[in-house]
């Protein structure tokens, strides 16, 4: 991996906006929607798997150190998680053409997320009623998080902005 400074802002900006946007929740009906999960899925579409876990996992882990800590160590496994599958898969080169591996990716990202937060509950909140009554927030947030960052990767010019100014060996 190479580390150069602009890699190395890049990756503290999405954390960033990351921690951020893990504290501002919508209001819905029996919680909360949060918008991290587009900053997630767009750095892990444009970062190789490391950065993307920092980004994803360590970002989340510290919005909810910060703003609510019960469910903290979920958010790291799920979305580091999330992030790492997200990067490798759009990184792996093969016969698929770009826009189905990111469809691809993105799936896998919202499968990883709502899983993982769906059992992470069970085991914070103690009943799996308490974690399957937040599933449909769980597909709401991975879900709009998948559609923007698939957005702004195929219809802005930021990816290919950031790429052309991270080291060569990146995506």
């Amino acid at each position: 991996m190479n580390f150069t400074a602009k890699k190395i802002c890049y990756v503290a900006v999405f954390t960033a906006m990351n921690v951020m946007l893990s504290s501002l929740g919508i209001k819905v009906p029996g919680g909360n929607l949060y918008l991290n999960d587009i900053v997630i899925c767009f750095a892990a579409l444009v970062l190789d798997p490391f950065s993307a876990f920092v980004v994803g996992g360590v970002g989340a882990f510290l919005g909810d150190l910060i703003f609510y800590p019960t469910p903290m160590f979920v958010s790291l496994f799920t979305h580091g998680f999330q992030a790492v599958a997200i990067s490798l898969i759009v990184g792996k080169k093969d016969g698929i053409k770009p826009i189905f591996r990111v469809l691809i990716a993105l799936f896998v990202g919202i499968i990883i997320m709502v899983g993982g937060y769906t059992l992470g509950k069970t085991f914070v909140y103690s009943t799996w009623e308490n974690a399957v009554l937040k599933l449909p927030y769980e597909f709401a947030q991975a879900g709009i998080g998948a559609i923007v960052s698939f957005i702004l990767y195929f219809k802005t010019p930021l990816p290919s902005f950031i790429l052309k100014n991270l080291p060569k060996e990146e995506k």
